[in-house]
């Protein structure tokens, strides 16, 4: 198993150089590689391991995410916007597999 469910909350509109505060969530198990399994066995590690987010195609927030970071990750960081636009953020695991979400904010 690897994403589930990805979800993006902010405001649909703003005022232009206002700061709005994003919400992103993304279902994932987020196994470390330490764990054993029933069987004794590793279970392999399998992380979100790059989150990036883009206002238009410019990034706007990215980070490298490590083994502790819990199931289900869950970001909130602030962008101020200066025109309208497509907020997209990308989850993108240790296989390479990816999951996005998209919401569009309009600016007055």
């Amino acid at each position: 198993m690897s994403f589930g469910t990805a979800r993006l909350k902010l405001p649909a509109r703003a005022a232009r150089g206002e700061t709005v505060t994003v919400r992103a969530l993304v279902g994932h198990p987020m196994e470390s590689g330490f764990r054993k399994g029933d069987d004794g066995r590793r279970v392999p590690r399998l992380i979100v391991a790059r989150f990036v987010a883009t206002l238009d195609g410019e990034e706007v927030f990215a980070c490298d995410l490590e083994p502790a970071m819990a199931a289900n990750p869950y970001f909130e960081f602030d962008v101020v916007v200066s025109r309208s636009g497509l907020l997209r953020c990308v989850w993108t695991d240790d296989l390479g597999a990816a999951v996005s979400a998209e919401a569009a904010i309009t600016v007055d």
